[in-house]
């Protein structure tokens, strides 16, 4: 099976401390991770990495065939569908959600003079569809509550059909009724064969989709384990990833854990 992201002893050092690693870490194609720790345990370290952001201070990572620092980024980086609560910011408020989708076949934002065909019109529709926002296609992109622009961003990421999607803090700012309509739209996109190998940036274990297949835990940067999702989350590696002790409760899937 091809391996879509490698990690090989990678450390990223930041005024002389070592804020991630050493790490290896690798995913494969068709692979949904989940990646939890505690604020400070290196996530968002990690994150810039694999969204090529940042370079690692040793080691090497390669992302699709492309090791970083020996390949154009500019060129790997639109086989990467990419969502973040800093790209919220960055979309016009006046924008349609239409045109906040369709952009990325140009990996602009702001729709300009650029053409798009009955194919482009045709994949942005069919996206909001499967995130359950088709009927929002005319709305401005700034008057939608937070959990629609979740799912709004979420199809603009996979507008131009990505090799990765990387997920950071999807479900971060959501109400409880939010946050669960969004993980089913995510179960729904973890089932689909054809949909990109996944990793979901979070330190809320009740966050974790049903269809994620593996987990890496994260501690002060480096690894606690990592593997098939039902081998890594458990009560006793959970509670060495958060530094206490927490137990674990498995319903349907999902996962809910609480401190001792």
């Amino acid at each position: 099976m091809r391996t879509v992201i490698s990690l090989k002893h990678v450390s990223v050092v930041r005024d002389g401390k070592s804020i991630l690693g050493p790490i290896d870490w690798e995913l494969l194609e068709g692979e949904r991770w989940v990646v939890l720790g505690a604020n400070g345990a290196g996530k968002s370290t990690l994150f810039h990495l694999l969204s090529t952001m940042n370079h690692p201070t040793s080691g090497t990572v390669t992302i699709l065939e492309e090791e970083l620092g020996k390949c154009d980024i500019f060129e790997l980086r639109p086989r990467i569908g990419l969502v973040t609560n800093n790209l919220l910011e960055l979309i016009p408020y006046d924008e349609s959600v239409m045109n906040t989708v369709l952009t990325a076949a140009y990996a602009v934002l702001g729709r300009w003079n650029e053409s798009y065909d009955l194919w482009d019109e045709s994949r942005a529709m069919a996206l909001l569809t499967t995130l359950g926002v088709r009927s929002l296609g005319e709305r401005l992109f700034g008057t939608l509550s937070e959990g629609e622009k979740k799912r709004v961003l979420i199809a603009r990421a996979m507008m131009s059909d990505p090799e990765i999607l990387l997920l950071d803090e999807p479900a971060a700012g959501l109400d409880l009724g939010g946050r669960e309509d969004l993980l089913k739209r995510l179960d729904l996109l973890a089932a689909d064969p054809k949909a990109p190998a996944t990793v979901i940036i979070t330190h809320h274990i009740e966050e974790v989709p049903l269809g994620t297949t593996h987990a890496l835990l994260l501690n002060h940067g480096e690894s606690v384990a990592s593997g098939p999702i039902a081998e890594v989350i458990t009560a006793a590696n959970l509670s060495l990833a958060y530094g206490l002790p927490i137990s674990l409760t498995v319903d349907d899937g999902r996962y809910f854990a609480k401190a001792e």
